[in-house]
């Protein structure tokens, strides 16, 4: 096997985003397009040549063909070693946890996490560093940059290498080790939680419940874990095989995209507890008997009760939210006396604050929730802390939501998308929001005056870098605020998130509808913003 240098030009538009660069699988099958940022990926590494980088995806279409080429590129770039899950398998979070156990130089995940995948659908693809976390911006910044001067890419002229079969392999001079993609994970997360108790809540029958994968790459993790560990019924898993489509589904685990999993919680014979994770598992969604916990309050209960857990029973350091997550956890922080931490969206932001030992679980709104355990977010860490939790309590989800509510106050919050709208339209929006909201400060919008409002920075304690242009805030004198963001993680047109929140003391007035609670906020919104004259959209598409 000899290393060919392939000629190539740059192609526009090779920008990482909050989680690596996404297109569209056309995009991606164009010649020479993953090569070429690959070789990016790999230009911009220093100290890689002789070690290992681990390497899979969430078994979305093109990943297979993705892996094989990334292989060969890898043998003609100076690695000794890649770790790839069987089959290119690999969740998201249990990449993490290879790496870090590993002690492998970075790795390569191959997902478009919870965007729609086949054919039509869309791919991804991202770097993890040693720590086993997502690149950081100086990281993201320096593939960009190479992507636009590179005019060769380095790639064995070898040939396939068997991904179903355990074991070691030469490809070139560097070794394809094909590892068991759950074992390692599975591993850390006995080491965390209360396994016995739970397994004895699980296979007892004192807790049903139902856990949707939604066709993507958690389907094994979950046999493994909840059935075989823990004992749970084989139905108790819902769509539990992996598919290259999804299904035909859009692996987003919200009240929208999982609509199978919330008519069954929902129904006369609904179990006690629901859960569904996305296409690269990284993401979740807690449910109880007709009753949805938003992704901000799991993160404050969590953290409430993170002290009934093993891996937890020493207490935690600090809780570190997403700007646009609700300020629920910076409750439950302060009650506890450690510090919660406010980053921009992206949970590469996290990574210094976990690695300095200052937080110990974080979360965002959009349905990621983690810890220090590995360097993302985690699915189904999220679910089997819970399972933990009602192990731990004997009470229902809902039973304990409530009476987080009544000890801490209830925060009442939305998340709004308007997706695909136009990409010039929403850019325009936001500058016009840039412009204008800190110019509100002190007057009255409805019933609510303005305290501030900005552009948020962040600075990170850390390092002390900052991170500008985050997501416009609308701040309140009472404590409400409206946040607007444009999102980095969709591959047509744009997508303006819009997120509400509304704090409640009154136990008797935190059993509202959300969006009843947040109306006024929801009008103000649309007002400040102009949306319908600069969007032509009358209504979100997708409300959470």
């Amino acid at each position: 096997m000899t290393v060919q240098v392939i000629a190539t030009k740059p192609f526009e538009g090779q920008i990482p985003g909050t989680s690596g660069l996404r297109k569209q699988v056309s995009v991606f099958k164009k010649p020479h397009y993953l090569e070429n940022f690959v070789q990016s990926i790999f230009d911009s590494l220093r100290g890689k040549d002789g070690k290992t980088l681990v390497l899979g995806g969430d078994g979305r279409y093109h990943n297979a063909e993705a892996i094989q080429v990334i292989l060969r590129m890898a043998a003609a770039n100076g690695f000794a070693k890649v770790m790839v899950g069987q089959n290119g398998i690999l969740s998201t979070p249990a990449a993490s946890c290879v790496i870090r156990k590993h002690k492998a130089f970075g790795g390569i995940i191959l997902s478009a996490s919870h965007n729609p995948g086949g054919p039509d659908g869309d791919f991804g693809i991202k770097y993890n560093t040693t720590n086993g976390g997502p690149a950081p911006e100086h990281m993201t910044k320096a593939f960009h940059v190479r992507s636009t001067e590179i005019d060769s890419y380095r790639i064995l002229d070898g040939g396939s290498v068997d991904l179903g079969t355990l074991g070691t392999s030469q490809l070139g001079g560097m070794a394809v080790d094909v590892v068991d993609p759950v074992a390692d994970y599975a591993e850390l997360m006995e080491s965390l939680f209360d396994f016995p108790r739970i397994r004895e809540l699980v296979s007892g029958g004192k807790l049903t419940l139902c856990f949707d994968a939604m066709h993507a790459v958690t389907g094994p993790y979950a046999r493994d874990i909840l059935v075989n560990r823990l004992g749970a019924p084989e139905s108790a898993l819902l769509n539990a095989t992996p598919l290259p489509d999804f299904g035909g589904g859009h692996p987003d685990p919200n009240l929208a995209h999982a609509q199978e999993l919330v008519a069954i919680m929902q129904g006369p014979d609904a179990p006690d507890f629901g859960a569904a994770s996305d296409g690269d598992g990284d993401r979740n969604m807690i449910l109880g008997r007709d009753f949805f916990v938003t992704p901000s309050d799991s993160l404050a209960v969590l953290a409430a009760n993170a002290s009934l857990i093993p891996g937890y029973k020493d207490g935690i350091a600090g809780v570190a939210r997403s700007m646009p997550t609700s300020m629920a956890a910076d409750r439950v922080a302060a009650e506890l006396g450690v510090p919660c931490f406010e980053t921009p969206t992206g949970w590469k932001f996290f990574g210094n604050l976990l690695d300095a030992g200052k937080a110990t679980l974080c979360g965002e709104e959009s349905f990621g929730t983690s810890s220090g355990h590995v360097r993302e977010k985690d699915g189904l860490w999220a679910v089997l802390m819970w399972l933990n939790v009602l192990a731990a309590r004997g009470e229902s989800v809902a039973d304990i939501v409530r009476a987080h509510w009544r000890r801490f106050g209830r925060n009442y919050y939305s998340r709004h998308d308007y997706e695909e709208i136009d990409s010039q339209a929403g850019a325009d929006l936001i500058q016009n929001l840039r412009d204008t909201v800190p110019g509100l400060a002190g007057k009255m919008l409805g019933a609510y005056r303005v305290r501030a409002g900005d552009d948020f920075t962040y600075r990170d304690p850390v390092d002390d870098t900052r991170s500008h242009n985050q997501g416009i805030r609308v701040l309140f004198e009472d404590g409400s605020r409206i946040v607007f963001r444009l999102s980095g993680t969709g591959t047509k047109g744009a997508t303006l998130r819009v997120y509400l929140e509304r704090f409640e003391s009154d136990p008797t007035k935190q059993d509202m509808d959300p969006q009843d609670a947040l109306a006024d906020l929801i009008a103000i919104a649309e007002e400040v913003a102009q949306i319908r004259e600069r969007t032509g959209r009358d209504a979100p598409t997708v409300i959470t």
